[in-house]
């Protein structure tokens, strides 16, 4: 199983490039932003059930609520 502990470093990367298409003026890349977050929510979901680190598991789901709520606002 040591093979998911690679898993962190693609989820790192897919928050920045959200947080970067979140920040867009443009509304169809902020929803892209959004999207990609969910992907990273996902990705870091699995990676803490993998090392059980259970506080960013339960972060991440909350996070990832947000972010839909972001995406239901961002249809505004």
């Amino acid at each position: 199983m040591d093979e998911l502990n690679w898993l962190q470093w693609p989820a790192m990367v897919v928050t920045i490039v959200a947080a970067w298409f979140v920040a867009s003026t443009l509304k169809s890349r902020r929803l892209l932003g959004f999207w990609c977050f969910l992907l990273s929510n996902v990705l870091w979901i699995a990676w803490g059930i993998f090392t059980t680190t259970w506080a960013l598991v339960v972060l991440q789901i909350f996070l990832a609520a947000m972010n839909v709520r972001g995406m239901v606002k961002n249809d505004d």
